[in-house]
């Protein structure tokens, strides 16, 4: 794994997914404040400064797993999960307001948090603070899973 690489996965495609975000969530908006949403979902507004804060999480976390992986002090399986990882969730965006696929949507979050989680499992011999800076990230993502598949459900 270059040099070059690592900086690109630690900063260049969090703001690279934030801006598509964006892009595709202007675009899709509308689209989605017309489906039916459980009573207890979040106010759109909450989602922007939650991911904000999440994307800084991980670009700190998966960067030092990255790092890790390159000096070779942990093997490429253990940084596999967290590669795809960031590979679903970039994908989340795109299938729910790109493509407005409810299904691709639910099964992607529940691959983000498959991933997740055995990313979490993967690292923790290696490095503690990442799996517990995770926790967070793992919350969220649980809970947008269960919306999402709510809103899967009601809008079938």
């Amino acid at each position: 794994m270059s040099l070059v690489f690592l900086v690109f996965m630690i900063i260049g495609l969090p703001r690279y997914n934030i801006s598509t975000d964006k892009k595709y969530i202007m675009n899709g908006n509308n689209w989605y404040s017309l489906l039916i949403k459980p009573s207890w979902a979040p106010p759109a507004w909450l989602f922007g400064p939650v991911w904000t804060l999440l994307y800084i999480i991980i670009a700190i976390s998966f960067g030092r797993v990255f790092f890790l992986t390159y000096q070779k002090k942990i093997l490429f399986s253990v940084a596999l999960p967290f590669i795809l990882n960031l590979l679903f969730n970039f994908a989340f965006t795109p299938l729910q307001f790109g493509i407005k696929n409810q299904l691709f949507a639910a099964i992607d979050i529940l691959l983000i948090l498959g991933t997740l989680i055995w990313a979490m499992v993967a690292i923790y011999p290696n490095g503690k603070w990442i799996t517990y800076i995770q926790i967070p990230y793992l919350l969220w993502v649980s809970f947008a899973s269960v919306l999402q598949i709510t809103i899967t459900y009601l809008n079938k």
